[in-house]
């Protein structure tokens, strides 16, 4: 039930925020705040991708958080949307970001941070990664489940006493070391932009240690009873929790979004009987719809081995509408809505060179990049659905109109390099996940070395290529051969570089670049990924292309059609051997 999938998101916010008393959304922006909260205090902020209500704006009220920054579906939120919540409610104290262990939410939050404390606020980052399913080791680890919520609410509670940033920050690592977490489903969830399941189970079928984000388990098995998946699930995160006999801990029976309440109630009590056997203490026992994936039909469980104090923080009261046993949610008088804080930089007066005409071919191939991704949206999302999280087609459409919005805006005479560094800002802006915080450091790496260039060659513009690659790999991690945009990337920036190096005319060194990052994508059909989420699948992944490093082949067949236009029908490239015909 919605009205638009293009509003979903903020639908679902203006229904919180009209039904709760306490909270507000921020103008322009998917922010949930605390407007009550002691500005004095830690402010205590998460977030990342909706479709997991009623994490995380569910969360939000005195006792556990400050503020909730919610991205598209299944998508982290920008990095401008990060650093817009930090500002609204960041006070003296300083601030606490607590995310889950994904590539788009670390680099998100963890850029936002950055920029944050540029503008003098503490900002501490705990990431949790409570997923037993998967290894713990390696390039991306574990992922976060729904054992965050322990962590939202001990921290939560922590703050509301008003202990200082390190104190609240001790509390939520040790929280998030000390739960684990796996899941099983018997059906996946649907993203509303795509209409079909994540992926597809037989009515025998169960899906054991999935992700929170439509992705497929690590294995797949026949349907069985609610005694035998307790069992299972109790031995993986028992024995990959370490929790030993005599031991405290704490329980959430989670729902997936799908589950009938007397289902979650049957295998709870299975969970618990399974645990007692163990000789374990449970001293507090959580069921219900915590942290969710749509309307996935199954369940997570998460164990936390209780340190001392730590009960005393999760029976804590709190304010925020979605814990059990929270304050009755009264219907506030208007729907509230915050104004969107200041942006220092909005203040900052920097001067641009400007070229002294508009460079046609830049805007030609600008246009052509970004119809291509709005193009390929639903094949580059279906294939998406296979090895990840099914946003990627959504999220380079979004930033594919956002290029084409900021061009309408340009006039002549423009700066290529205040150009580049707008759209950068734009698609930072605009397009969360991985997706967004990765294109703009391309945009700004590029702008940074075209800065007070007048005369721009060929090998400016190549160079400029490897500057924006180097910025994806310094801030991404990923190599060739981790199955990323990066296995065409790279390969792409070296060819065009060293070929215009040895005099080779433009075009062709741009076709020779643009296959050689086909042939880079094409190998990523038989690479296990590293990193980004179809390494959560593992060898299930395997067979299929990386949808990112097919999109970069999709965006760099454009451009090369504009530059095969333009010399064919354009006057000669002179003697400087410029891009611009």
């Amino acid at each position: 039930m919605m009205n638009a999938s293009s509003d979903f998101v903020r639908d679902a916010i203006v229904g919180l925020t009209s039904t709760s008393s306490g909270l507000a959304r921020i103008e322009g922006w998917n922010i949930v705040v605390d407007t009550e909260r002691n500005p004095n205090h830690v402010a205590v902020i998460a977030g990342g991708g909706a479709g997991h209500e009623p994490a995380h704006g569910g969360y939000v009220g005195d006792g556990m958080l400050g503020a909730a920054v919610v991205g598209e579906v299944y998508t982290s939120p920008s990095v401008d949307a990060v650093l817009t919540a930090i500002r609204a409610v960041a006070g003296p104290a300083g601030v606490l970001l607590i995310i889950k262990n994904y590539t788009g939410d670390r680099l998100n939050f963890g850029l936002a941070a950055e920029i944050a404390r540029g503008e003098g606020v503490n900002v501490e980052i705990v990431v949790v990664a409570d997923d037993v399913a998967l290894p713990r080791g390696g390039k991306v680890g574990a992922r976060g489940l729904a054992g965050v919520v322990f962590v939202h609410k001990v921290a939560g509670a922590a703050a509301s006493r008003g202990r200082p940033l390190d104190v609240v920050t001790r509390w939520a690592k040790l929280t998030a070391e000390s739960v684990a977490t796996m899941g099983v489903a018997l059906s996946a969830g649907t993203v509303p932009a795509a209409g079909v399941p994540n992926f597809d189970l037989g009515e025998d079928e169960i899906e054991w240690g999935l992700g929170i984000h439509g992705e497929p388990g690590l294995e797949r098995s026949a349907l069985l009873s609610a005694n035998d998946i307790a069992k299972r699930l109790t031995h993986q995160v028992v024995t990959e929790g370490k929790v030993r006999a005599g031991e405290k801990v704490a329980l959430l029976i989670n729902g997936l979004g799908a589950t009938p309440p007397c289902e979650l109630d049957i295998v709870a009590g299975e969970i618990v009987k399974a645990v007692t056997e163990r000789g374990i203490d449970i001293e507090r026992v959580w069921t219900g719809n915590f942290l969710t994936a749509l309307d996935t039909h199954g369940c997570s469980v998460s164990v936390l081995k209780l340190s001392d104090g730590m009960t005393e923080l999760l029976d804590a009261i709190t304010h925020a509408p979605a814990w059990p046993g929270s304050s009755v949610r009264n219907v506030p008088s208007k729907i509230a809505v915050v104004p969107r804080p200041d942006d220092p930089a909005d203040l900052r007066d920097e001067q641009f060179h400007a070229m002294s005409t508009t460079d046609s071919l830049l805007f030609l191939s600008l246009k052509a990049a970004a119809q291509a991704m709005l193009d390929a949206e639903v094949p580059l999302t279906e294939l998406d659905r296979i090895v990840g999280d099914g946003d990627l087609g959504t999220s380079l459409a979004r930033g594919a109109r956002s290029i084409f919005a900021q061009l309408s805006h340009v006039e002549s005479p423009f700066s290529v390099s205040k150009l580049l560094r707008d759209i950068g800002a734009k698609i930072r802006e605009t397009v969360g996940g991985t997706s967004g915080p990765l294109y703009s450091i391309m945009f700004l790496r590029a702008a940074s070395y075209l800065d007070g260039r007048d005369t721009l060659t060929a090998i400016d513009w190549a160079q400029a290529f490897s500057a924006a690659v180097d910025g994806v790999q310094t801030v991404g991690g990923a190599v060739p051969g981790d199955c990323t945009m990066l296995d065409a990337l790279l390969p792409a920036s070296i060819k065009l570089a060293r070929e215009l190096e040895q005099n080779a005319e433009p075009l062709e060194a741009f076709t020779n670049a643009l296959n050689v990052a086909k042939e880079g994508t094409a190998a990523t059909v038989d690479i296990r990924a590293s990193l980004g989420r179809s390494s959560y699948i593992g060898e299930r992944a395997v067979g299929h292309v990386d949808p990112g490093a097919y999109a970069v082949t999709l965006w760099m067949e454009a451009v090369h059609d504009v530059l095969q236009t333009a010399a064919t029908t354009g006057p000669s490239a002179s003697n400087e051997r410029r891009l611009n015909p």
